[in-house]
């Protein structure tokens, strides 16, 4: 019991501070990485309304320089904070901790916030804006104060996860930035396996011995840097290696590193479907091997339209729910994200309304009760239909948006967040925190189809989790690349 609390406390820790850590009486501890440099003179960091409603804890990222706040971004605040969401919660936390602030001393005067030279302060200045910004909208009277604070002789720099806005300062001569904290390089993410070539040898050993040193890779664990220079390669906990022999291109193994030891175990991969389903390629293979292993209790796929990342969470999920009976019931979740323009209300109570959201869901798991999916192991008499909703109305199998997940314990379950890309670090923080003692979480996204507005592949909670939890005991990852829903799915994906 006590490791399974450790091992959830570590993914918490490594996923960052929660803004309900903040409070007034101790000072938020920011990682390093996490903040904004400032050079030796003191910057005046403008924050737009969309950089607090997407991190509460923004406030307290920028060192020891001034955060200035625009009045006009109070009042969008006020207008967001009775929203049911996350942009909600932000901005009634964001109230919360200026009101804090406010006990200290007077905000328009700035308040430290540190005890060193970081100070908050709201202004409220209105004075006449360039005419450029006659028009009287709040992202015109934010670049204003901005542009006001530069006319001053002081460094101001706008932060803005709004794109239009920051061509408009750029456009006058205001430096503008996006949001930077918790963001990571999208082309160099993790993929969760490494390809290194060996003698022929030491792939013999893997399989003969059952397993391999780390040590007897690291000669070969190096790559080769743009510059021509060689680098050796970490091998992180339940990282897949791809071995490949240097003399003979079809004599080849694959193998995982063991978490917490220093061996690297041989992968086969399943010798009978899943739930009616086989690996179609290698990376396939490692991520089933990740999907069906009880000690990885997160297991993250990332991959573009067709690689089969939500068919397999889902084929592994009712194996370990249905057949090995392994976790009590399967809950697939998906964020309320429409692709493109929104046909508005649904009609009907929730159940009626989540069915349109959850169609995805409903095409895969009607594949693999088919019987074509599932094989004859799995036939029924029942139509497919029939037999979803009997699991539904048995409990086993749980379809809802994530919504509702805030508050809630998920202890004993198989739990699948499809599309994943669209949530926000501290979305993603939020949904981890709530898994319980013997629950496997497995979240599946493609960071090339971000439908939120304010993210994109560097900066998406997925992203983020995945840079931020790679060599964690419990946890893998896999990016998977091959399109295998069908060839023309695969040329769009490729080519389009």
């Amino acid at each position: 019991m006590d490791d399974k609390i450790k091992v959830m406390n570590s993914m918490t820790e490594a996923l960052g501070p929660s803004v309900s850590d903040l409070s007034s009486e101790s000072q938020p501890a920011v990682p390093p990485r996490e903040k904004v440099s400032g050079a030796s003179k003191v910057k005046y960091f403008v924050l737009d309304t969309n950089v607090l409603l997407h991190n509460a804890a923004s406030l307290f990222m920028f060192d020891d320089n001034e955060v200035v706040i625009p009045f006009a971004v109070l009042e969008e605040l006020d207008r967001f904070k009775k929203e049911n969401d996350d942009v909600g919660r932000n901005a009634r936390e964001v109230s919360r901790q200026l009101d804090r602030l406010r006990e200290k001393g007077a905000l328009k005067d700035g308040v430290k916030w540190n005890g060193h030279g970081g100070t908050i302060r709201v202004e409220f200045s209105n004075e006449q804006r360039p005419v450029w910004l006659a028009a009287d909208t709040a992202d015109n009277r934010i670049i204003g104060v901005a542009w006001h604070l530069q006319q001053s002789g002081k460094h101001a720099v706008l932060i803005t996860k709004d794109i239009n806005v920051r061509l408009k300062s750029d456009a006058l001569g205001i430096p503008a930035e996006d949001f930077e904290a918790q963001k990571v390089d999208s082309d160099r993410l993790y993929t969760g396996h490494v390809t290194v070539e060996t003698p022929g040898e030491i792939i013999d050993s893997l399989y003969e011995e059952k397993q391999l040193e780390v040590a007897e890779l690291a000669p070969y664990l190096v790559q080769t840097t743009p510059d021509g220079e060689e680098q050796a390669i970490e091998l992180h906990a339940n990282q897949f290696v791809q071995l490949r022999d240097n003399m003979d291109d079809s004599h080849t193994g694959l193998g995982r590193r063991l978490a917490d030891t220093d061996h690297v175990i041989p992968i086969h991969g399943p010798r009978k479907p899943t739930f009616g389903i086989m690996a179609r390629n290698v990376l396939q293979t490692m991520a089933l091997d990740l999907l069906l292993d009880d000690e990885i209790k997160l297991a993250s796929l990332l991959g573009s339209a067709g690689t089969g990342k939500t068919l397999l969470a889902i084929a592994a999920g009712m194996t370990k729910v249905f057949t090995e009976q392994r976790y009590d019931k399967l809950l697939v979740a998906r964020p309320i994200m429409p692709m493109g323009r929104d046909i508005g209300y649904l009609p009907g109570d929730k159940d009626e309304k989540l069915s349109a959201w959850m169609q995805p869901i409903f095409d895969n798991l009607t594949y693999l009760l088919s019987t074509r999916g599932a094989g004859t192991q799995h036939a029924d008499s029942k139509p497919v239909e029939q037999r979803i909703n009997s699991m539904m109305s048995s409990g086993q199998l749980v379809l809802e948006p994530l919504t509702y997940i805030r508050g809630r314990s998920i202890p004993h379950q198989f739990m699948i967040v499809d599309e994943a890309q669209n949530l926000t670090p501290h979305e993603v923080k939020t949904i981890v925190s709530r898994v319980g003692e013997g629950t496997k979480i497995v979240l599946t996204g493609d960071i090339g189809q971000i439908d939120n507005p304010y993210l994109d592949a560097s900066s998406n909670g997925m992203s983020y989790m995945i840079e931020r939890l790679k060599g964690q005991a419990p946890i893998g990852h896999i990016t998977l690349a091959k399109s295998e829903r069908s060839e023309l799915a695969s040329i769009a994906a490729d080519r389009l």
